[in-house]
């Protein structure tokens, strides 16, 4: 991933991410995010993120790595990450998996 010669400060850096989060959470439809996805993102990008949200159902669906890989040739470092982040991270996933899979989310 590119990386700037200078970093912003990291106030800049958060309040640009934090705008960067209102945008998202201001689109309405599945549509209107696929779209602004589509402008905000490079392909690999958009296919890196559809790769890792792929697995989540399946690792709270406790299937095991290799088998994870071989049904989406997702790497398996990819989807040990996954499950690291899904264990120690931000709650992100768990709140997506909540809307999106009810039935997978943790303490159902």
């Amino acid at each position: 991933m590119k990386q700037r010669i200078e970093p912003l400060p990291e106030t800049d850096a958060n309040a640009s991410f934090r705008s960067l989060a209102k945008a998202l959470a201001s689109l309405d439809s599945a549509d209107d995010m696929a779209a602004f996805l589509r402008d905000l993102c490079t392909p690999a990008e958009l296919e890196a993120m559809a790769d890792r949200w792929r697995v989540v159902p399946l690792l709270l669906q406790g299937m095991p790595y290799r088998e994870i890989h071989e049904r989406t040739l997702v790497s398996v470092t990819t989807v040990g990450r996954v499950a690291r982040t899904l264990e120690h991270g931000a709650g992100g996933y768990a709140a997506a998996v909540k809307r999106q899979y009810p039935r997978l989310a943790p303490g159902h």
